[in-house]
């Protein structure tokens, strides 16, 4: 059998065909909430990783300009490593969103004392708010967002090009805009069921200032959790209507800041 030989022209392309998108697909998985948690062991990542590179490879221009092993390949593999984590790093906010509404929620129906350790960030949040969470991952898979989200990390590469060039000032700037508006996102989200609680606790202090030697805080407590267990569950038909605009608001953000310069 003869010597197979590779020469240094080739070896540059196929490591310009994979290697810049193996980087940036890695940045994004480390990032991405569900494929970036805890809750994932690491060889799945991995195995993630490859797969996705292995769709997304062949349809990119390669940067074949680019030396891997040299200071302008260095600052490329740190730039493709920022977007992606950026593209990850967006949808991770927006989750965050559902995790701070359940948290705010449970705080006002008295179930914040029931609090377990959320597999994914490894914190002890309450169950209330790992509800919320598991409730938006089911809606994030169902709906095909994560198909929509994979498209546009393969759109990222035609919208910021592979190379030492990566998100600009501009682009930064509209991703904190928008992440500010993620706190009144997540009190929205909570207020029917605080609205709910201030009127019952209105009428419990009424009735505390009728009748004084009622016991209040005996009967206000469980009748608090449980009108709080049924608003929560009244207002869950309205949390995919929720979800879905805050995913093509993070979708939407994303492309913008690519697109920034």
């Amino acid at each position: 059998m003869g010597n197979i030989s590779i020469s240094q022209a080739t070896l540059t392309a196929l490591l310009a065909q994979w290697l810049w998108p193996f980087v940036r697909i890695s940045g994004f998985v480390m990032a991405a909430p569900v494929m970036g948690t805890r809750a994932l062991p690491m060889r799945a990542r991995m195995i993630l990783v490859l797969a996705i590179t292995s769709v997304v490879a062949p349809i990119v221009t390669p940067a074949t300009d680019i030396e891997p092993l040299s200071a302008t390949g260095l600052l490329t593999v740190i730039q493709q490593v920022i977007i992606g984590a950026t593209i990850g790093m967006v949808l991770r906010l927006t989750f965050m969103v559902f995790e701070f509404a359940g948290q705010f929620i449970a705080q006002q129906t008295g179930l914040g004392f029931a609090a377990m350790v959320d597999p994914t960030s490894g914190s002890q949040v309450p169950v209330l708010a790992h509800l919320y969470v598991i409730l938006a991952t089911l809606i994030f898979f169902v709906s095909d967002a994560h198909l929509v989200l994979i498209k546009l990390l393969a759109e990222s590469f035609t919208l910021l090009p592979i190379g030492p060039l990566g998100l600009t000032s501009a682009g930064a700037d509209i991703i904190v805009d928008w992440s500010a508006t993620l706190f009144a996102s997540a009190l929205l989200l909570s207020l029917p069921v605080v609205i709910a609680l201030l009127a019952i606790n209105l009428a419990f202090g009424v009735m505390s200032r009728a009748a004084p030697q009622l016991n209040i805080i005996t009967i206000g407590f469980p009748v608090t959790i449980l009108a709080g267990i049924m608003i929560v569950s009244l207002t869950l038909d309205d949390l995919r209507t929720t979800c879905l605009e805050l995913f093509d608001s993070a979708f939407v953000i994303t492309r913008s800041a690519l697109e920034a310069r």
